[in-house]
This record gives C-alpha cells, sequence and structure tokens, in this order.
C-alpha cells in the first residue's frame, strides 16, 4: 500500500524515537492522508470551514459570539466514560483496586485489532503539543495522532500546539506518544456522519511504564483531548511519582488583600463542585479592596521550590473547558465573559438568532431552541434543551482577572491546599486541618455526591480521594504516600482546609448561598494562613466562629451560621466508616500515618 501524503507544518524531527513512533501507527490506522498541525489561527479556520460545510458544526451569530461554533455529539459519547477508561501497568497492584486494569501486552493486542485500519477515509492529524510553560521545568511534550478535526481545534485551545514542541526534542528527549482514533473507518465515497464515534468499542488506555495513552471509540473531550485528563493527570501524576512533584485536579487562584499582600491557593473539587467558578469568583462589593485572580481552573502542577521553601505550581493547560449548565452571569460573570469570543460550546442548545443557551443562563427561557440533538425544543419539553454535561472550551487569554504570574516558569507559591465535594447532610460549611498528615488524610478521604460529568448514575455518594478517583495514573494508596512523603520536601507546608457549599437544611433547600458568597470562606482561609484570625477546635478541624467571618452585605444570622456547621457526632461517624471501605480496599500498600490519622479521627468522635 502507498504511503499517504503529508502535509501540513512539518517539522524538522530529530527524536528517531518519534519518527518510528508515527509511521508505525500511519501504517496500522491506514489513513487517507497525514496532516501535521501548528495551531494557528488559519489552520483553525480552515478546519471550522470544513467542519461547518460537513454538517458537523455550526458557525454562530459573528456580531452576538464571534469566532465561535456549536457541536452537537452522539447521544452516546457525552461524557468521560469511566468503566472504559484503563491503567495497564505490568503488575495488577501498581494500577490498585480504584483503577481499571489490564495486562499491557493484552491491551496493546486489543487496541492493535481496533485501530487496523480505523482511519480509512480520514486524515490522519498530528498534534504536537506542550503542557505546562514552555522551555520550563514543568514542560513536558506529548504529540496526539487523531482522526478528528474537532479534537484539533480543541486541542489548540487547551494546550500550547506548534511544531516547536517536537523541534525541540533531542535525540533522547521525553514525549508522551498519544493515539486517538473515533473508530469510525470509511469506505470509498461512504458519506460521513456529523459525529462519528464507536460507544461499544470504546477504551482510553494509559500505559505508566510507557508514558502513553491510547484512546479509541470516542470524540468527547475527557475521552479524546489526551493532553487533558489523559497527560495532565493520568500519566503526570506517574511522571510526578517517579521525578518528586504532583499532578493534581485542583484550581489555582490569587486572592488579594486590600494591603497588597497576594496569596496562592490551590483547591481539588470533583468535576461539577464549583471549581470553575471558585477559581474566577467575584468578591461581593462589599468586600471592597479584596480580589481575584486566576491561574487554573481545572489542573495543577506542583513542584518543591528549594529556592523559597514552598510548593510551587503552574496551569498546564491553556484554556478552560468549562461546564455550561447553570453558568450564567450571577454564578460566575468571568466565565461568560470568557466564552464569549474565540470560544468551541460542545452540546448547548441554539438560539434562533444564531446564540448559545443553556439551563441557568438567564432568569427567561426562549420560547424557542433547537435543542443539543438538533431538535426543536420549546419550555414544554420534557427533556434539557442542553445537556447536562454540556460545554465550552475558551483560551485562558480570554480571562481579564488572569493573574499576572500565570505564564511564570517558576510557578507560583502555593500558602493553601483546599478539599470540597457535594455533601447534602453532614459537612458543615469550612474547617481547617491540625496539621500535614491529617489534611492529607482529609483529601484522602473526600466524597462527593456524582455528577454529569461521568457516566452512570447521578447523586450516589462516592469516595473520591484528592478529587483524583477517576484520574490517578497508579495505585491510590502510593498516591497518598506520595503526598505524605512530598511534605518532607518543603520548609513552609500549605495550611490544608476543607470546604462545602452544597449542605441542605430540613426544607431540603441550600443552606449556603455559594457563587460569589464563597468569598467570604475564602477570606478566612487566606487570613489563617496569614495567621490574622480566629478559629475553634472541634473534632473535624479548626473551625470559624461567626464573628470571623466577614459579614458586610450578607444578611445571614448567626444562628444559620451554626445550623450550617453543626457538628453531629453519629452521622461524622458514618462518615468516617465510610472512609473505611476505601481503606481496607487500599489496605495492603495504605500508609500508616492515615491508619493513625483515621483513630485519632474515630477518637475525636
Amino acid at each position: 500500500m502507498a504511503s499517504p501524503p503529508i502535509t501540513g507544518a512539518v517539522p524538522d524531527i530529530k527524536n528517531p524515537a518519534l519518527s518510528k513512533w508515527i509511521n508505525k501507527a500511519i501504517a496500522l490506522c491506514k489513513p487517507q492522508s497525514v496532516y501535521w498541525a501548528d495551531g494557528t489561527q488559519a489552520e483553525a479556520d480552515h478546519l471550522f470551514a470544513q467542519m461547518v460545510a460537513a454538517g458537523t458544526a455550526v458557525k454562530l451569530n459573528e456580531k452576538k459570539r464571534p469566532n465561535c461554533y456549536l457541536f452537537r455529539s452522539h447521544v452516546g459519547d457525552v461524557a468521560r466514560v469511566e468503566t472504559r477508561t484503563f491503567i495497564c501497568s505490568k503488575k495488577k497492584e501498581e494500577a490498585g483496586p480504584t483503577n481499571n486494569w489490564e495486562d499491557p501486552a493484552k491491551m496493546h493486542a486489543k487496541l492493535d485489532s481496533l485501530f487496523d485500519g480505523c482511519m480509512a477515509g480520514r486524515t490522519m492529524y498530528i498534534v504536537p503539543y506542550t503542557m505546562g510553560i514552555e522551555g520550563s521545568k514543568f514542560a513536558v511534550v506529548g504529540v496526539e495522532l487523531t482522526d478528528s478535526a474537532y479534537v484539533v481545534v480543541n486541542m489548540r485551545v487547551m494546550a500550547r500546539v506548534s511544531k516547536a514542541a517536537v523541534e525541540r526534542l533531542g535525540e533522547n528527549d521525553r514525549f508522551v506518544p498519544g493515539l486517538h482514533s473515533v473508530g469510525a473507518p470509511l469506505k470509498p465515497n461512504e458519506k460521513d456522519v456529523p459525529w462519528p464515534c464507536n460507544p461499544p468499542n470504546t477504551y482510553i488506555a494509559h500505559f505508566p511504564e510507557e508514558y502513553s495513552i491510547y484512546s479509541f471509540g470516542s470524540g468527547y473531550g475527557g475521552n479524546a483531548l489526551l493532553g487533558k485528563k489523559c497527560l495532565a493527570l493520568r500519566i503526570a501524576s506517574v511522571l510526578g511519582r517517579d521525578e518528586g512533584w504532583l499532578a493534581e485536579h485542583m484550581l489555582i487562584l490569587g486572592c488579594k488583600s486590600p494591603e497588597g499582600e497576594t496569596t496562592y491557593v490551590t483547591a481539588a473539587f470533583p468535576s461539577q463542585c464549583g471549581k470553575t467558578n471558585f477559581a474566577m469568583i467575584v468578591p461581593p462589593k462589599e468586600m471592597q479592596g479584596w480580589d481575584i485572580t486566576t491561574i487554573a481552573d481545572d489542573i495543577a502542577w506542583i513542584r518543591p521550590n528549594p529556592e523559597t521553601g514552598f510548593f510551587h505550581a503552574v496551569n498546564p493547560e491553556l484554556g478552560f473547558f468549562g461546564v455550561a449548565p447553570g453558568t450564567s452571569d450571577k454564578t460566575n460573570p468571568q466565565a461568560m465573559v470568557c466564552c464569549r469570543k474565540d470560544t468551541i460550546f460542545t452540546n448547548v442548545a441554539l438560539t434562533d438568532d444564531g446564540d448559545v443557551w443553556w439551563e441557568g443562563m438567564t432568569d427567561d427561557t426562549p420560547k424557542h431552541l433547537i435543542d443539543w440533538t438538533g431538535k426543536d425544543w420549546t419550555p414544554e419539553s420534557k427533556t434539557p434543551a442542553a445537556h447536562a454535561n454540556s460545554r465550552f472550551t475558551a483560551p485562558i487569554q480570554n480571562c481579564t482577572t488572569l493573574d499576572p504570574n500565570w505564564n511564570s516558569p517558576d510557578g507560583v507559591p502555593i500558602k493553601a491546599f483546599v478539599f470540597g465535594g457535594r455533601r447534602m447532610h453532614d459537612i458543615p460549611l469550612c474547617y481547617q486541618a491540625f496539621n500535614w498528615s491529617h489534611g492529607m488524610y482529609i483529601g484522602a478521604t473526600m466524597c462527593s455526591e456524582t455528577t454529569a460529568a461521568a457516566e452512570g448514575a447521578m447523586g450516589e455518594l462516592r469516595n473520591d480521594p484528592y478529587a483524583m478517583l477517576p484520574f490517578a495514573g497508579y495505585n491510590m494508596a502510593d498516591f497518598f504516600r506520595h503526598h505524605l512523603e512530598l511534605g518532607k520536601s518543603v520548609k513552609f507546608l500549605p495550611k490544608v482546609f476543607h470546604v462545602n457549599w452544597f449542605r441542605k437544611g430540613k426544607d431540603n433547600k441550600f443552606m449556603w448561598p455559594g457563587y460569589g458568597q464563597n468569598m467570604r470562606v475564602l477570606r478566612w482561609i487566606v487570613e489563617r494562613v496569614r495567621g490574622k484570625v480566629y478559629a475553634v477546635e472541634t473534632c473535624l478541624g479548626w473551625m470559624p466562629r461567626y464573628e470571623d467571618i466577614d459579614w458586610r452585605g450578607l444578611n445571614y444570622t448567626k444562628e444559620q451560621f451554626e445550623e450550617l456547621n453543626l457538628l453531629e457526632p453519629a452521622k461524622l461517624l458514618d462518615v468516617t466508616l465510610n472512609a473505611e471501605k476505601l481503606f481496607l480496599k487500599l489496605h495492603e500498600r495504605m500508609p500508616g500515618t492515615l491508619v493513625a490519622e483515621r483513630q485519632l479521627q474515630i477518637a475525636r468522635l
């Protein structure tokens, strides 16, 4: 078979392993043509025009949403597919019981059979990119081979795509290979569908010893944009273990006080639990002088910095992949600014004047829409107009509160770790860990009610340690141990906190207003770090008194605050025992320090 034509921004490759891998993938997948992507606007414009002509994308109203496009996925390809996501380490115990494991040789054989000829009739796009700050110790070079133009235009927003990424690779430099296909080869003269995919044969496989990723059958973001969860969390967590740093499912923000002090904070929340809202929080107008700057809304890479004695963090991504439903000018005005231009929308509704809409976006519901499946929709319709996991992909440069140090090669010094989840009935608004090991216990025993960001039933309570349950690329018990050990490598450890915006009262309504009002909790956290505010010792940790919170502009009584922070030992004991299920699952490698913290917690209750 003749080699396919190769076009685009073909780089000067000096790394023989990269050339060999690409040639092997071309021979296996048998694409009709090969195109080297370069991440330029001209390239994106060309691909968008192709996808609009093919019926895959809709160009939005240029006056309302400049340079914005809408995509609608297949109804069976709408979220991360955790049951089809695998960690293929050589030994099963290295993956651990919280991951799906498959023998790497068996998985490679299975994938080779699926990838054989999978790109027939399609273009293979070669996407060279960098996660992390280019030219810094935080940088990791990846190369994604994909047959999806949708992936190419999204990767251009989310990662630093350029041929320079691979041209900088020396002969023996490491790169992370990622092979992706929607799994829908085309026969000669066969008409394509708007969203090709292959749900019955979906696999997202990670090979930790190879630092490689193979994804087949899904075109959806987290399964197909291999630089995001696959590289920046699963593979990066393994790199971090091997090299002495952390890859975390965390936002990064800067909190500037009226005195001009900026405190950098990271926070780990499961998907759809308010990370983006918190990263872009707008303080209430009564808290004049307090300002928030944004660095990351989803992922943080954290390294010990021996010069400063702190952990330093960067955002490895270049864009925001935000959940649309519930996002509005009231809940997250900065996110609404970010997606006003140069944005890719997936599975939201289309208005009659060529704009987008989703549930919670406006107080008034449009009288007519085209829903996320392409059908007519009215307020009387029985199904949502936008999918619960619909998304916007927006460039980070659109963020008007972007921190001046967002692209610093050294990262920013982290003074606080915050953990949190969606807990309706038992956990108070906020508390502080007694010390680092207690803080790591809090992170390890995080629980949250499931959301639409992943497949499966919503609203079920599950353990989600460090918000990394779906994203740790190795044994979770070893992940715990790595945090404990890495804590010994810095002089100034971050203070650790837990928050819960989602507690409900007897009337089944949320007890805390959330959104911008969360700034009041963040101020308490920052001032605890700075040693400027009090707290009381409780069985969970240090908790704020009513008078320790800035209440200016919010009518919230002491009685409401006390009900919100009510500690019920019986319920809290149930929470502790629920975490025991996870500890038992991980018992063979569970760090003794966390077992001791659990015993201390039971004793305090």
